[in-house]
């Protein structure tokens, strides 16, 4: 007889499998030394850091997958475009740590981060784990949007500078303050009423932020549209969108405040217990 926790795992491979198609990759799990050192190279060319500090070494992803923890690859024919690490975090048989994932920008755009995910979501329930941690940067829209809207995860930290200075090309010279989201494995994304809300943090015409108020339960926070570029053409305006995310997103986390959503036009929508 096949029980619920069969129906939930076939049908979350089935997920991935679809996702994958969708992708035109090919997602599986890697653990030979080859398909390793190719993630090594591929997250190398993708973050481009100090080569005193890769984002991870092939002897690294060896001893994790020998150990049972996550690692997988899409592949695209032959050629490697994704890959994604993940360990076992505490307790183990509970949750996964998503540690990086990155996609080449050869294959931008086909949706093969989702297509990762969905096959981490299907790896985990298959080994009776309920949820995935990640951490992201909030202030980059387009993972903001994925994460919460697209995968259903949710934000329960803000931890400021929690990399400390990174040194690669994506993050140098940023500190790197970061969301941790958790992703139960079990439900989909929860769609909350859209209720009238106050903006505590605003853009300017020019892209800047702009502080609002903080008295109502229901809020929005916008995100700069395209950090990523603002970090080449304006350092002093990216490092004020820095401040000012964490001053008013962080402050409201560390006050007991939920993110419960994130819109396509850059809008974190926060509720306040309390209502002030």
């Amino acid at each position: 007889m096949v029980g619920v926790t069969d129906l939930i795992e076939d049908n979350a491979t089935h997920l991935a499998e679809t996702a994958a198609l969708a992708a035109g990759v090919v997602v599986r799990e890697l653990t030979e030394l080859p398909d390793l050192d190719a993630v090594y190279h591929l997250y190398n060319e993708i973050w481009q850091p100090d080569p005193t500090n890769p984002p991870v070494t092939t002897e690294l992803l060896r001893a994790m997958t020998k150990a049972g923890n996550y690692v997988s690859g899409a592949f695209d024919g032959d050629r490697l475009v994704g890959a994604c690490v993940a360990f076992f975090g505490s307790p183990p048989d509970v949750r996964l740590h998503s540690h990086v994932a990155g996609v080449h920008a050869s294959a931008m755009g086909r949706s093969v981060g989702y297509a990762l995910k969905l096959h981490q979501r299907a790896w985990a329930i298959s080994r009776g784990l309920s949820a995935v941690e990640w951490t992201f940067d909030p202030l980059v829209s387009r993972n903001a949007y994925f994460n919460l809207s697209k995968l259903g995860a949710r934000p329960v930290e803000y931890l400021p500078d929690f990399y400390g200075g990174m040194r690669d090309q994506i993050n140098r010279g940023e500190e790197s303050d970061r969301l941790l989201v958790r992703w139960d494995l079990r439900s989909g994304p929860a769609a909350g009423p859209d209720l009238p809300a106050v903006i505590a943090l605003d853009r300017s015409p020019e892209g800047r932020p702009v502080l609002g108020t903080v008295d109502g339960p229901d809020l929005l926070v916008a995100a700069p549209r395209d950090i990523e570029a603002l970090r080449s053409s304006d350092p002093a305006g990216a490092r004020q969108w820095r401040l000012a995310i964490r001053e008013v997103l962080g402050t409201l986390l560390t006050e007991g405040a939920r993110i419960t959503g994130f819109d396509r036009s850059g809008w974190y929508r926060v509720t306040r217990k309390d209502g002030r």
